[in-house]
C-alpha cells in the first residue's frame, strides 16, 4: 500500500527542509518529498496499488515524536497500564517511539524481560517500544546488572529510574561500563537521605496543606553528583525531568565544558507551579514535584535557549483508586502521552518560547540523536515515522477521552490549541483523530 501526503507544512530540521510539499510513502519508506506531484503522475501510481491520500492543508507535517520516559506497567502493574494501552495512547499524542522506564515487576534488569517486552511490543504495541533497562538488579542499588547483556537483548538506555543509585562507587562503575558499551544513562536525580517523606515542594503551599515537603536540594545534589561522575567516566549521561533551575543551570555548565550532558523538561515542569495546587488532590503529585515560579520561567527559557535538549512527558498511569487517596499516600506520578504535544504547543510555540522547528528538535530530533537511532528525519529512504498535527484547533482536555488506562492529570479541563490529526508508524496509519 501506498500512502500519499498532500499539501503538508513540513518541518524537518535535519534535513532543513522547511515548507509546503507532497510526500509519498510506500509500505514501510519515504520514495519522494516533493513539491506539486501532478495528478497524472498520482492517477498512475494508484493503478499499481492501493493508495491513500491524506490532505494535510493547513496542517504540519513533522518527523514522529520520541519519548524517552515513559512507564508502561507491563510486566507486573497491568492493572494501571499495559504494553498496548501504553503504545496507544502513545500514538494518539503524535508519539511514533517510546522509551519505557525498568521499575515493572520484574524489573528490566535480564535479557528474559527484555525479550519479554520486545515479544509483547512486537504483537500489541503500535509504536516502536526502545526499552531502558536497570542498573542494578532488582534496581535495589546493590549488585549491578550484567549490562553488556542487557544491551545484547536490545535495550537502548541504563537507569535506576524511579530512584537514584545512592551508592556513588557503585555508580561510577555503572557509568564507566555504559561509557565502553556506549549507551547512555538515563537519570532520575533524588537524594533519598533527605526527600524523607516528602510529597509536594517545600514552599507556603506545603505548609498551608500540612504535607511534608521536597527542597530543591533532593534533586540538585544529584544532579551535581552525576554531571561530575559523568566528567569523571566518559559516560554520556541524560538528566531525567528537571525540575529546578540550579539543576538546568548545571546542565548548562556542563555544555559550556564539553560534556556528553543533555536535560528534559515534562510539560507539567514548565507549565504548573505549587502556587496551582488546588488541595490535597493527588492528580497534583509528581517526583520530582511542581515547583515555584522561579523555577518554572528558568526551564522555558533554558528550552528556548537550547541550554535543555528535550521535551518528554514521564507518563506514570495509576489507578483512580491509587490517586484518590491523600498526597501523603497515593503514589507520584500523573499521565502525558496524550497532552504534551497539545500543552507544549499552547504554553510555548503560542507563547513565543520555542519555534515551530525548536519544538521537532526537542520532541523528535533531540531524542533520536540521544538515542542513537535513525529516526527524527523526514527523508527519501527514511522509515515513515510521522506525525501530523492541526496547530489552530481549539479544544479542552478530557481524560474521559484518554486511551491510556490512567486518568491522572492535573490538566483535566484546561483548554489548548494544536491537535494531533494522524500518526504514521513505519508507513502504517496508527491513529486518526476521529471526528
Amino acid at each position: 500500500m501506498q500512502i500519499l501526503i498532500r499539501n503538508g507544512y513540513i518541518i524537518d530540521p535535519a534535513s532543513e527542509r522547511e515548507g509546503i510539499f507532497d510526500l509519498l510513502i510506500e509500505n514501510d519508506t519515504i520514495r519522494r518529498v516533493e513539491k506539486d506531484m501532478n495528478s497524472e503522475e498520482m492517477i498512475n501510481i494508484a493503478k499499481d496499488q492501493e493508495l491513500k491520500v491524506i490532505d494535510a492543508k493547513g496542517k504540519y507535517v513533522m518527523p514522529g515524536f520520541i519519548d524517552l520516559h515513559v512507564h508502561l506497567r507491563e510486566p507486573g502493574f497491568e492493572y494501571k497500564e499495559t504494553i498496548a494501552s501504553g503504545a496507544m495512547a502513545a500514538a494518539a499524542g503524535g508519539y511514533t517511539s517510546i522509551c519505557p522506564m525498568p521499575n515493572t515487576k520484574p524489573a528490566t534488569d535480564s535479557p528474559e524481560i527484555v525479550q519479554l517486552i520486545l515479544e509483547k511490543a512486537k504483537q500489541e504495541a503500535v509504536v516502536n517500544i526502545f526499552p531502558v533497562g536497570a542498573i542494578t538488579l532488582g534496581q535495589e542499588g546493590k549488585e549491578l546488572a550484567d549490562l553488556p547483556a542487557l544491551k545484547r537483548a536490545g535495550i537502548v538506555a541504563f537507569s535506576e529510574d524511579g530512584k537514584s543509585v545512592m551508592d556513588t562507587s557503585l555508580y561510577a562503575k555503572a557509568m564507566k561500563r555504559a561509557a565502553e558499551l556506549q549507551i547512555p544513562i538515563f537519570a532520575h536525580c533524588e537524594d533519598k537521605s533527605l526527600v524523607g517523606r516528602g510529597a509536594i515542594n517545600a514552599g507556603k503551599k506545603a505548609e498551608e496543606l500540612g504535607l511534608p515537603g521536597i527542597s530543591n536540594a533532593v534533586e540538585d545534589i544529584i544532579t551535581a553528583r552525576d554531571i561530575l561522575l559523568s566528567k569523571d567516566t566518559g559516560a554520556q549521561l541524560h538528566i531525567c525531568h528537571i525540575s529546578t533551575r540550579d539543576s538546568a543551570r548545571m546542565v548548562g555548565l556542563a555544555k559550556q565544558e564539553g560534556l556528553r550532558v543533555t536535560g528534559e523538561v515534562c510539560p507539567h515542569h514548565f507549565i504548573l507551579t505549587d502556587e496551582d495546587i488546588p488541595g490535597d488532590d493527588a492528580d497534583y503529585k509528581m517526583n520530582p514535584p511542581l515547583r515555584s515560579k522561579e523555577d518554572v520561567q528558568y526551564l522555558k527559557e533554558a528550552l528556548r535557549d537550547g541550554i535543555l535538549d528535550v521535551i518528554s512527558t514521564d507518563h506514570a498511569p495509576h489507578s483512580e483508586e491509587e490517586k484518590r487517596k491523600s498526597c501523603k499516600e497515593a503514589p507520584f506520578g500523573i499521565v502525558g502521552s496524550e497532552t504534551a504535544f497539545a500543552l507544549t504547543w499552547t504554553e510555548l510555540v503560542k507563547a513565543g518560547y520555542l519555534t515551530v522547528r525548536q519544538l521537532v528538535e526537542k520532541m523528535s530530533l533531540n531524542p533520536a540523536r540521544i538515542l542513537g537511532i535513525d529516526r527524527g528525519c523526514i527523508g527519501v529512504g527514511k522509515i515513515a515515522d510521522l506525525t501530523i498535527v492541526d496547530p489552530e484547533t481549539e479544544y479542552i482536555i478530557d481524560r474521559d477521552q484518554f486511551y491510556s488506562m490512567g486518568k491522572n492529570t492535573p490538566f483535566h479541563g484546561r483548554r489548548v490549541t494544536g491537535r494531533v490529526e494522524y500518526t504514521l508508524v513505519a508507513g502504517k496509519l496508527v491513529y486518526e483523530f476521529a471526528r
